[in-house]
């Protein structure tokens, strides 16, 4: 048996074969881009990214990112061959039935894989935010000699990605915030699936990055010019401040006679007769498939060890610095554990029905003053809409080029690219991290939220300007329908709370999951504090007691129930108010409990939300009514809107009183 590491090339063919023979085995894939991309990808893995293959979750690992995830086997064949814990059977298993190697690469799936890239451009967008992560994490522990966070983030991207709008968005950012240690190669192969780009694409990308202010570098022929690659690798990680772009023209498909250069390989498998052909043209043997040769897999050995040598090395430069700066030492510890810090809660506000009226948004600025000194790793970003979220941190400082110790983000008026960063951020580790907008972008960032589900992230998303209340601007800005679409998103929770202590309850809610993303939808019109429990980790909680009806709602709307209520009493109606500020986590309690909010023998319920109707059948039943909007708003002062709209104590009880008891 050989004992001798196989050169590079051959590596390089093995991850070409591999995915080639994954992607066939399949009969389901995308075969050209791992050819094209494979030298790249080989000699960053084996020479230049800092890794642990043993210990995927190592703490100052180099991240990296495929962002165009399509190109998925790519990544499964280095990790394969680098020592992950990927066996050979989950290659042979490809987009199969419950294996770890799916069709494009999933956070909580596979070893090794950092985020959930499908939909284009979101890869390169959360590395961003994996960068900026390090950054302010490097600003907050590290101290003169020990340089205890120091890593890059890498990540390949194609021509998909740099179309999508969210990576101009994140792009852009990078560049203002000059994030030194990102590189990124972009896989410049002009083939999409449809056609040649040429048809569809034609902008100047190196030139386009150089005015983000990225730099950009060029590799001539990153299709075997394996030292050419290695030159430009090392040239972009000296870094001169600025972020980095390497541009390498792979040819797509590379070795196919008759599919390279074009959307043949793109989106399918090349087909038996052709992969044999691409074999002989590698050198290779046809049969048999998956073929690993003995000295390509000496490389798991020197790779997995020389991951631990650099956990070795970071370990007892950890001791050293937690020597010199115990303080900080166990804070970092504490921080990158996830654990929040010990009775954080009590810092909390807690308010009465003596406060004033506040919008939601005003107190969920009071509540991120009240925890934020309790929590430092607490950090927030607005899409330009700080003034009007209200979720500044006071004397928290500003992220800026040049210094990242500050902990509030301004990103600008680039909304999809906000909640991408704000995911990789999340990814990182050591940082709780919030961002905020109005409520109507989450049009534009429905995707974001999704994949924070998907991947299993604690981002927080705060939505203010919640409903029709918003008043004067109109439809444009009132989203009745995105409410019943955030519920509907699996493994997000959604709160819209009624007052200062439901706000107060959510955010413990919030910084507590980091199983998921939280949704606060709060709102710009002032409303009294309702008084009660005020248990929103339960979903929902009686307000007021009644045994002839139910009157449920959320947000603003429980005040209009609370007024239906009184009209009700006048007609000898008892009822019920209830406020279910989460569906979600209404819907996760014990029978008993759902039973003691929503009586089973109480069947005359009535629902109010200033938004869609959709998804209420759920807590009236059948024989309930439902209060709402199945139609866009009006631009007029906010009560005069809600009158004008029905969203009033008056309608409420007189659904009420038309339901049979």
């Amino acid at each position: 048996m050989s004992t001798t590491l196989a050169s590079p090339m051959q590596c390089v063919m093995t991850v070409r074969t591999l995915s080639i023979d994954g992607v066939q085995k399949a009969n389901s894939g995308h075969p050209g881009a791992p050819m094209g991309l494979a030298p790249v990808g080989w000699q960053l893995f084996s020479r230049h990214l800092r890794h642990s293959p043993s210990q995927p979750e190592w703490p100052n690992r180099d991240r990296f990112v495929l962002s165009n995830g399509h190109a998925s086997m790519l990544l499964y064949s280095l990790l394969h061959l680098t020592g992950y814990d990927l066996p050979m059977e989950e290659i042979k298993r490809f987009r199969q039935l419950h294996s770890i190697t799916p069709g494009h690469p999933e956070r909580i799936e596979t070893p090794g894989v950092e985020v959930t890239t499908g939909p284009l451009g979101q890869g390169m967008s959360n590395a961003v935010g994996l960068a900026l992560a390090e950054e302010m994490l490097a600003a907050r522990y590290n101290r003169p000699g020990h340089d205890i966070v120091d890593h890059r983030t890498w990540f390949i991207a194609g021509d998909g990605c740099f179309m999508e709008g969210i990576s101009h968005e994140a792009a852009s950012l990078a560049g203002h915030l000059q994030l030194g240690k990102l590189i990124g190669i972009y896989d410049d192969n002009k083939v999409s699936l449809d056609a040649m780009t040429a048809k569809s694409y034609s902008d100047d990308v190196p030139m386009r990055f150089e005015a983000y202010g990225w730099r950009v570098l060029h590799i001539e022929d990153p299709n075997t010019d394996l030292d050419e690659i290695d030159r430009v690798m090392d040239e972009a990680q000296d870094s001169d401040g600025r972020p980095t772009l390497i541009i390498a023209p792979t040819h797509i498909g590379y070795g196919s006679p008759h599919k390279q250069d074009s959307p043949k390989s793109h989106g399918n498998p090349l087909g038996e007769d052709e992969v044999e052909l691409v074999k002989e043209f590698y050198g290779w043997p046809i049969e048999p498939t998956f073929l690993v040769p003995p000295e390509v897999d000496l490389w798991k050995a020197e790779l997995v060890e020389r991951g631990r040598q650099l956990e070795r090395e970071w370990q007892d430069a950890l001791a050293a610095y937690a020597q010199a700066f115990p303080t900080e030492a166990a804070e970092l510890e504490r921080v990158l554990s996830g654990q929040l810090p010990a009775d954080w809660e009590e810092s909390l506000p807690t308010y009465t029905t003596d406060d004033k009226a506040e919008a939601t948004r005003a107190w969920g600025g009071e509540v991120i003053n009240a925890f934020a000194p309790s929590v430092p790793e607490f950090v927030q970003g607005a899409a330009d809409l700080s003034g009007s979220t209200k979720t500044t941190i006071k004397d928290g400082g500003d992220v800026a080029a040049g210094d990242f110790s500050g902990r509030n983000i301004y990103f600008g008026v680039r909304e999809h690219g906000m909640g991408a960063i704000a995911n990789g951020m999340t990814a990182h580790g050591g940082l709780r991290v919030a961002c905020s907008t109005f409520f109507q972008f989450y049009d534009y960032m429905k995707n974001t939220v999704r994949l924070a589900a998907l991947m299993q992230l604690g981002t927080i998303f705060v939505y203010t300007h919640d409903s029709i209340g918003l008043g004067e601007d109109g439809p444009t800005h009132q989203q009745v329908e995105n409410l019943a679409a955030l519920r509907a998103v699996p493994n997000c929770v959604t709160f819209r709370p009624a007052d200062g202590n439901e706000v107060a309850g959510a955010w413990r809610v919030a910084l507590e999951r980091t199983e998921g993303p939280t949704a606060l939808v709060l709102s710009r019109q002032s409303m009294p504090n309702v008084g009660g429990s005020a248990d929103v980790s339960r979903g929902a909680y009686v307000v007021a007691d009644g045994n002839d009806a139910v009157l449920l709602a959320t947000g603003s709307e429980v005040q209009v129930a609370l007024g239906a209520r009184d009209l009700l009493a006048g007609n000898g109606i008892g009822a019920r108010v209830v406020s279910m500020p989460s569906f979600e986590l209404f819907r996760a309690q014990d029978q008993a409990y759902r039973d003691s909010v929503l009586p089973p023998d109480i069947s005359r319920r009535v629902s109010v939300e200033a938004a869609s109707s959709f998804g209420w059948h759920e807590w009236v039943g059948d024989r309930g009514a439902i209060v709402g909007l199945d139609r866009f708003g009006e631009s007029a002062p906010a009560a005069d809107v809600m009158t004008d709209l029905g969203i009033t104590p008056e309608r409420v009880a007189e659904a009420a009183r038309g339901l049979a008891a």
